[in-house]
């Protein structure tokens, strides 16, 4: 069959991936000029690093990665308020656990299909018709064409869940929280493996540093409103600005940045994450929130899951995708679930707040308690072996 996939991102590669080993012709449409890098730094475990170990490229992955020490929560002052060896979250999770800039990771696995599989740059899809054996698709700039199927996998703002399922404001769930990241040369100081953290009431600013000579930045506020009158450097100056310890220079060096990322935390919320021919993976289908931390590991599962249902329906799309969205919806309910609850830790809204999440990363040294509170993190679900 011929797939159409829009969005070249995580999700929309490990499709492709998984799509032509097995004899498809996937191809991907991608809204951006050309392939996107850099974003925050993700830990990846779980299942999704299972996934990557099943496409080879577990090394890859590892080579791009960084051995993440500690986390390190500071104060104003820039002291030491509470620190969390990471290594014991390495013993409870096992050795597939690293963290990297999520870019890094879209890159490796785009490399595995890069020349293979058709990738159409500067253009997205403007309309959708289904029919009884394919589906046309218009585009910005391509002529028209038929598949036979249709994946967004196209991320919060799914063009592909638009078209098809209607308004985004129907599926998204704000959660209260708006979210920046960028990535900045030169920066000083640097803290090697250490991801650093300041946080005030309803805000959390983090600093990790990166190789060459760079340093990634995540911003998170709480706002009662997911619409704002003013740009995002100026929201996060307004945010932050008068907030201390490293903020001025933080928001100076960010001023310089061409590349910002900036969005709402949000949850997407479906009943059905297909319809006939069209399908939907991702956060197209079920964000479960970049708070969350492992969407990046879910949307490879997912990508890995959606191919092989499609293996094993021996092509009936209809089937394929009922078992696929049966087998992993009690996963993501779960983990939207526990993204929701983890709010508090990057935007906590009390004084007091900050004082016993403090405690808590204190606590969380222990590994008895770190084991016990492990189950957020941990992926209850077995990954079926589909021999492709």
């Amino acid at each position: 069959m011929r797939v159409a996939i829009s969005g070249a991102g995580v999700a929309g590669t490990t499709l492709a991936y998984w799509l032509h080993r097995i004899g498809h012709t996937p191809v991907m449409i991608e809204q951006a000029p050309q392939f996107r890098t850099g974003g925050y730094v993700i830990d990846f475990w779980g299942v999704g690093y299972r996934v990557a170990q099943r496409m080879g490229i577990e090394d890859h992955i590892r080579d791009a990665g960084y051995e993440m020490d500690r986390v390190r929560s500071v104060g104003q002052d820039g002291s030491n308020q509470a620190e969390l060896d990471v290594e014991v979250f390495r013993r409870i999770l096992g050795e597939g656990f690293t963290s990297l800039p999520r870019g890094e990771l879209a890159a490796t696995i785009y490399h595995t299909v890069e020349g293979e599989v058709e990738t159409r740059f500067g253009d997205s899809i403007t309309a959708i018709d289904q029919h009884g054996d394919g589906v046309a698709l218009t585009f910005d700039h391509a002529s028209a064409e038929t598949f036979d199927l249709v994946v967004g996998a196209d991320g919060l703002h799914s063009n592909v869940r638009q078209l098809e399922f209607g308004p985004e404001a129907d599926y998204l769930h704000y959660l209260g929280c708006k979210v920046a990241a960028c990535v900045v040369d030169g920066y000083r100081p640097r803290d090697d493996l250490v991801y650093v953290t300041y946080s005030r009431p309803c805000r959390q600013i983090a600093r990790f540093a990166l190789r060459g000579d760079r340093t990634m930045f995540l911003f998170v506020f709480r706002s009662q409103h997911n619409t704002d009158e003013y740009s995002p450097i100026q929201q996060l100056h307004n945010e932050f600005g008068n907030l201390g310890w490293e903020c001025p220079q933080i928001l100076a060096a960010v001023d310089e940045v061409d590349d910002l990322y900036f969005d709402v935390v949000s949850q997407v919320k479906m009943d059905r994450w297909s319809r006939d021919r069209v399908l939907l993976i991702g956060d197209a289908a079920a964000c479960i929130s970049l708070l969350g931390g492992e969407g990046t590991g879910l949307a490879m599962t997912e990508a890995y899951v959606a191919a092989g249902e499609l293996v094993r329906a021996a092509g009936d799309h209809r089937r394929a995708f009922d078992e696929y969205e049966g087998r992993l919806r009690p996963l993501i309910r779960t983990k939207q679930d526990g993204a929701r609850r983890l709010i508090g830790f990057f935007a906590t809204r009390t004084r007091f707040g900050l004082w016993f999440r403090n405690v808590a990363i204190r606590t969380m040294n222990f590994s008895p308690l770190a084991t016990l509170l492990s189950g957020s993190v941990r992926d209850d679900i077995e990954l079926p072996d589909y021999a492709m």
